[in-house]
């Protein structure tokens, strides 16, 4: 089809016929709508998905501002893991989601679970160095976490043994040198952050 073509079914085309009709009644029907909801007390549909995104946007708002005023007060040093007002609370934001908070040389992350369902038990302490870079991490027994390039498994016993699981090795604060290779691995619990 060329453009001479196109053109004259263009211009034979018509109008539908009640169309004035019908682009007067817009006005009045939107008008009745938003009087229909007013009265109701109910707000429309694209008002409660406005409320929500702004919700949403408060709360990441909230979360943004307690990290940055916490950094502000409290510059990042070796030992901001073991920092028990920040564990509490990081742990009260979201109770029973952290499966790890992880240290490294590109910062703080933190690790959530989907469902809810990390236990409730004591935070452990766990930092692992392979002679260029340490990396340490809060977490809780039964966790797997991926630490320094690996995939640990953490366990604690009550009696205060902590035992590190991996693909290639096995350690244990109770037996270190059951290590075995070159990393350097400190773990201990954390009974001074209170849930």
């Amino acid at each position: 089809m060329n453009d001479p073509e196109l053109n004259a079914i263009l211009k034979a085309a018509r109008l539908p016929e009640s169309a004035t009709d019908t682009w007067e009644d817009i006005p009045r029907t939107v008008l009745a709508e938003i009087r229909r909801d007013s009265r109701t007390g109910r707000p429309s549909a694209w008002r409660r998905r406005r409320l929500s995104w702004g919700f949403a946007l408060a709360t990441a708002a909230a979360l943004l501002a307690f990290t940055l005023g916490y950094w502000r007060g409290h510059a990042p040093g070796p030992d901001v893991l073991q920092d028990a007002k920040f564990l509490r609370e990081t742990l009260a934001l979201f109770p029973h989601q952290v499966r790890a908070i992880v240290k490294d040389e590109q910062g703080v992350s933190l690790v959530l679970s989907d469902t809810g369902d990390v236990p409730a038990s004591p935070p452990l302490y766990v930092r692992i160095c392979d002679g260029r870079q340490c990396v340490s991490a809060v977490t809780f027994s039964g966790q797997e976490i991926q630490i320094a390039g690996r995939r640990v498994t953490v366990l604690a016993d009550p009696r205060g043994g902590i035992i590190l699981e991996g693909h290639d090795f096995i350690w244990s604060n109770t037996r270190p040198e059951l290590a075995g290779n070159d990393l350097k691995i400190q773990a201990h619990r954390l009974d001074a952050v209170r849930l």
